[in-house]
């Protein structure tokens, strides 16, 4: 792929970022103008990152995939899930498909202020609005643990 200066200095800055925080860069894609890879830590936490020539920004995306058949209960909770991104600096969007619903969390930071400590603390506050979003998206069983379950 043949890349401006500008931009291979950018796919190496964070690269080497990612892996000084102790991500391991997985399936790295190069198209035309743009480079994507997904980062996962020893804990297994995952996410990808998107570059593009044409942007001032990294950014950040945490992707969760829904059936269809759970619209309604995604819509039920969208209020809160807007009130975490804004919470944690991040933004949002939903996409309805014929067959899912996806809800992608993205986070960005300037090249110009992107430095190991700016990542960390993104990727921290990212991390603790992933994981409020799934939780706010988990769907519980109504039952608790020793309750009869119409089985007797």
């Amino acid at each position: 792929m043949k890349y401006s200066k500008l931009m291979k200095e950018r796919i190496q800055r964070t690269q080497i970022l990612f892996k000084e925080l102790g991500y391991e860069l997985i399936d790295p894609e190069e198209s035309d103008g743009a480079y994507t890879a997904s980062f996962q830590n020893e804990e297994g936490y995952q996410g990808s990152f998107f570059i593009d020539e044409d942007s001032k920004f990294l950014e950040i995306v945490y992707t969760i995939i829904f059936s269809n058949t759970l619209q309604e209960y995604l819509r039920s909770r969208i209020g809160d899930i807007f009130r975490t991104c804004y919470e944690y600096g991040c933004y949002m969007n939903i996409q309805f498909t014929k067959h899912e619903t996806s809800l992608s969390i993205f986070s960005k930071i300037y090249y110009a202020g992107l430095n190991y400590y700016s990542l960390k603390e993104t990727l921290k506050d990212f991390k603790a609005a992933v994981m409020e979003i799934r939780e706010l998206t988990e769907i519980k069983s109504e039952y608790r643990k020793g309750d009869s379950h119409g089985d007797t």
